[in-house]
């Protein structure tokens, strides 16, 4: 006779006896209770953006000659080289110039949104130890992945029926319906398949921050694909989910199939994913980590030494990435009198600036976005202190003879040189390629001191955050607040024309508007001096403070 064993009461089954999927359900309704606001801030800017971007072609191009003038201009290489494939002008409707402009810039966003979303859930709940806490419960093996990817899948089809609803309800001219919901599955068709390269690079490393820039790093070649494609051999544009994703052409053909190629893409991703998790051990990547030196090097046995070994990526991606935005935007400069002479809202927004030149303003205007972004990198490198000390790192540390004003201050001396660096390369960058497109060489100097002018207004940034990290680090997620604000008062309204005050109310809104306008020494000063004073605030906190472990 056969007996069957049986499972004393209380006992869980051994892990490799569960079915791998099991508890998905339960970790994807915890994720969704974890970003229950991280999801809808990024789901609302941006269809608050898509939908001002919408608004502000209507009241921009307000006739079909305008909006003619527009398509002659952006069929430039280095306009299509930032927009979009050359067929969205053939007829440049507010749809069709909505899908152009905007559809390359959004599709790098979600992609860091799902990339973002996947790496939060899945390789950083490895690394803080939590991940082997659910295992050991009745959690299958891909339960964790699967649950990640659910939550990305969620985000990329909410963001889609956002922008489809309000687009099509905007009640502006050829933004019908159905050209809305091309163009709002576009944006979730790009979005999961960065999803699914998030589910591969999770596996390969074993740090959040090597599997998010891994992911980033393909988000980039992606980008940069579309880019050569539409301005040269097309069969690279294909090669791209981005252009993949731009080919659908919402309310020009909408076509869907070049979607699917995003669904097949993400599929297949996320199978490759789900295959390399079953060949390491949780807390491992698939790639050793590489051995260190035998000895530590004198620059790493201080604070500074260290916070830069630690930022030393983050700092290296935005330097590259905002030297090569700086070359793109001034390779068109010397066609910025031909694409913006007709347009009178800009021509009054430029005019308000000042400058001799409509390349001039245009330089100024410009420079915000630029700081706007290097801003995003401060706030970055000086909240990875609380990175370390949620990590329980930073305890190791200071228990040390090490004091906190130190180790602090080695992470803000980053965040502060990073910001010099960071807005230099962007200058250069501007101004070689401004300089090759005019002929004029003066403008690489002008360029680069127009950059450089805007670094007291990021060390504010900083000092903020750092104020919010001293004294309440359990809200240091609004530090995110002063980025956010300085790009849509800084740079959308001057489009929009917000009232004046709005603009004093940020620290980009005092910066001379270089090359534009004269050096003025005053408002830098002040900045300097409001950003100390918040750091040594913020210092005072973080040492009266007890350290926050989770």
């Amino acid at each position: 006779m056969t007996t069957t064993a049986t499972r004393p009461a209380g006992v869980t089954a051994h892990p490799a006896s569960r079915p791998a999927f099991t508890g998905t359900g339960t970790l994807l309704r915890f994720a969704l209770r974890r970003d229950r606001v991280r999801l809808p801030v990024w789901l609302l800017a941006l269809l608050a953006g898509t939908l001002a971007t919408a608004d502000s072609y209507a009241a921009l191009y307000d006739s079909p000659e305008a909006r003619a003038t527009a398509a002659r201009t952006m069929g430039t290489p280095a306009a299509l080289a930032m927009t979009g494939p050359r067929h969205y002008l053939d007829d440049y409707t507010y749809g069709a110039m909505l899908g152009h402009g905007m559809i390359g810039f959004a599709g790098v966003l979600v992609g860091l949104m799902s990339v973002l979303i996947v790496t939060r859930h899945t390789r950083d709940e490895e690394e803080t130890g939590r991940a082997e806490l659910i295992r050991s419960t009745v959690v299958g093996r891909h339960a964790p992945l699967a649950a990640a990817l659910g939550l990305a899948v969620l985000a990329d089809l909410a963001l889609a029926l956002l922008l489809t609803a309000g687009l099509a309800g905007l009640g502006v001219e050829s933004l019908d319906l159905s050209g809305s919901l091309v163009y709002g599955f576009a944006h979730a068709a790009a979005g999961v398949v960065f999803a699914g390269v998030a589910a591969i690079t999770a596996q390969i490393t074993s740090s959040t921050r090597g599997a998010s820039g891994l992911a980033l790093a393909v988000i980039g070649g992606a980008y940069v694909l579309r880019a050569a494609g539409d301005t040269g051999n097309e069969a690279l544009s294909w090669a791209s989910p981005i252009g993949w994703a731009q080919r659908a052409y919402p309310y020009v053909d909408d076509r869907w199939w070049p979607l699917l190629l995003c669904l097949g893409a993400a599929a297949a991703c996320a199978a490759t994913g789900f295959l390399l998790s079953a060949r390491r051990d949780v807390g491992a990547g698939l790639r050793p980590a590489r051995l260190g030196r035998t000895t530590a090097s004198r620059a790493l046995a201080g604070p500074f030494g260290l916070a830069l070994r630690l930022q030393r990526g983050l700092l290296a991606g935005f330097g590259a990435g905002l030297f090569v935005m700086g070359a793109m935007y001034g390779s068109i400069i010397g066609d910025i009198e031909e694409m913006l002479g007709g347009v009178d809202q800009i021509q009054e927004a430029l005019a308000e600036i000042g400058g001799a030149t409509l390349a001039e303003s245009f330089a100024a205007m410009v420079m915000v976005v630029i700081a706007v972004v290097s801003m995003v990198y401060v706030v970055m490198a000086t909240l990875r202190a609380r990175a370390e000390e949620t990590g329980g790192r930073a305890e190791a540390l200071l228990s040390t003879g090490l004091s906190r004003t130190a180790w602090l201050g080695g992470h803000l001396a980053v965040a502060l040189l990073g910001a010099v660096v960071t807005q230099l390369l962007a200058g250069l960058g501007f101004g070689l390629a401004a300089a090759a497109a005019t002929g004029d060489h003066a403008m690489t100097g002008d360029l680069v001191a127009a950059a450089l002018v805007h670094v007291p207004a990021l060390w504010t940034a900083a000092g903020v955050a750092l104020v919010l990290f001293g004294w309440l680090p359990r809200a240091t997620a609004l530090a995110w607040a002063v980025p956010l604000y300085a790009f849509v008062v800084g740079y959308l309204g001057q489009i929009l024309r917000f009232p004046e005050w709005t603009g004093d109310l940020s620290p980009l809104g005092h910066v001379p508007r270089l090359p534009a306008a004269a050096m003025d020494w005053t408002p830098v000063t002040v900045l300097t001096l409001v950003a100390a004073g918040l750091c040594l605030t913020g210092l005072r906190g973080f040492r009266r403070r007890d350290l926050d472990t989770k």
